[in-house]
């Protein structure tokens, strides 16, 4: 009895030319007597983390017991690295007489959250378990790309003509409002469903004249959970951080259905969002680590609270801000903030915990100006205000793109001057601590 092993490599990019290069290696490692086809012993996964064996078995098409030859194995690889799920799929058998053992390797894809957006006829649960139904692995996330989006947005669009709605589902890559990282957006086109009312579970949002002024943003506007999002982050949260609720956070917005259910849904939708402010907490004051060029005393200038203040969240976010911009008018262009909240939730307090990385301090090197005449561009340099060698004051430079957009008579003078954009980069060397500045108009 003689063992032979074969080892193929297809990546999800590069699928065409996996397929013919797998035909071209594999054919001289089988010795000829090998037989064409074999029945399937084992089918072994490595890499697996979130997928289960039984659910890439489906995927794959190939199960123990199966008659397969090279075509096949092929085959089954191709269908796992199209499906999305993976970055790199590879696989490699060993043939015992007529038994075949297989092992795929992948590389598992990153995948995101999936958000419905303006789909309000079901609940997420819902949406989830038919998805679930047709694809047993999904958990929630979804790949990047693949396939399986398209199957995904089909088992949604069925869901929804269960209820004879003329819409259509589409899905998107975008960023989660809530969080800002990427998610899977699933949403539909042709509905005709509209916001009528925005309540509010606790009553500083529901009593805010400020709300109330702007809630003409959603009322009237079409459905979006997306849209609702935005408005409670812009809107409503500050409000309570102002307040000290700097661990407040909303639930998912709900649509508040009357009625029949078994007839349409109104065009007139109401929604109810959830609030759970949670304590509010009092000033406890920072501490600083990392910061070498200014002292904690002349950091602390920055903040307008003082102790057993209401910890003001807008005022605490500004003063990172503000820390920011005095590093960068003295030269430091790469300083990191890391700022961590300690709360004392018996004493009603929280401290922060900021630890800074400032980087090198960079100072003027080469300015480098492109797209303006002659004379224009010995204007622009007139009106430069870092010289070379110089500490590169970051303030200054926005300053002068402010003028460059809106108020270019401070730069040029009565100078015709025609640009729609003025493109700019800092291009910085740490290891010198030299930013030279690219000015590119169009």
């Amino acid at each position: 009895m003689r063992a032979n092993l074969i080892s193929l490599r297809v990546s999800a990019g590069k699928l065409a030319l996996a397929v013919l290069l797998a035909g071209i290696l594999a054919m001289p490692a089988l010795p000829l007597q090998q037989p064409a086809k074999g029945k399937i012993a084992q089918i072994k996964f490595e890499g697996l983390r979130k997928y289960s064996e039984a659910q890439m078995d489906e995927l794959s098409g190939l199960h123990p017991g199966d008659v397969a030859g090279r075509e096949d194995l092929q085959a089954a690889a191709d269908r796992l690295a199209q499906a999305g799920l993976f970055t790199n799929v590879s696989y490699r058998f060993q043939s015992s007489g007529e038994e075949l053992r297989v092992t795929f390797r992948v590389e598992e894809a990153p995948t995101v959250p999936v958000l419905f957006d303006n789909i309000p006829w079901y609940t997420d649960g819902e949406l989830i378990g038919a998805i679930r139904n047709g694809l047993p692995w999904f958990d929630g996330t979804a790949p990047q790309q693949g396939p399986f989006l398209e199957q995904m947005a089909s088992a949604v669009q069925k869901l929804l003509d269960l209820r004879g709605l003329h819409v259509a589902v589409e899905h998107e890559l975008t960023n989660d409002p809530a969080s800002d990282a990427l998610a899977q957006v699933f949403r539909v086109t042709g509905a005709s469903q509209r916001i009528a009312r925005v309540e509010f579970g606790d009553p500083l949002a529901a009593e805010s004249r400020l709300v109330q002024q702007r809630l003409s943003d959603l009322v009237g506007k079409p459905f979006s959970r997306i849209a609702i999002v935005l408005f409670l982050n812009e809107q409503v949260r500050p409000i309570y951080l102002q307040k000290g609720y700097l661990r407040m956070r909303f639930d998912r917005p709900q649509v508040r259905l009357t009625g029949d259910p078994t007839r349409p849904l109104p065009d007139a939708i109401q929604v109810f969002v959830p609030i759970d402010h949670g304590p509010a907490y009092r000033w406890g004051g920072t501490h600083w680590t990392g910061n070498r060029a200014f002292t904690a005393e002349s950091l602390e200038k920055f903040l307008t609270m003082k102790p057993d203040d209401p910890a003001d969240g807008m005022k605490i976010a500004a003063t990172w801000e503000h820390v920011e911009d005095e590093y960068a008018r003295s030269g430091y262009l790469d300083v990191q903030l890391a700022e961590k909240p300690v709360y004392d939730d018996a004493a009603g307090r929280v401290r922060y915990d900021v630890a800074v990385s400032e980087g090198a301090q960079y100072h003027m090197g080469e300015l480098v100006i492109t797209g303006l005449s002659l004379n224009a561009e010995r204007k622009l340099r007139d009106a430069w205000p870092v010289p070379v060698g110089v500490i590169f004051d970051r303030m200054k430079f926005d300053e002068l793109l402010v003028k460059l957009q809106a108020r270019r008579s401070e730069v040029f003078g009565d100078l015709p001057i025609h640009y729609e954009e003025a493109g700019h980069w800092l291009r910085t060397n740490s290891a010198t601590a030299v930013v030279d500045v690219l000015l590119d108009f169009k």
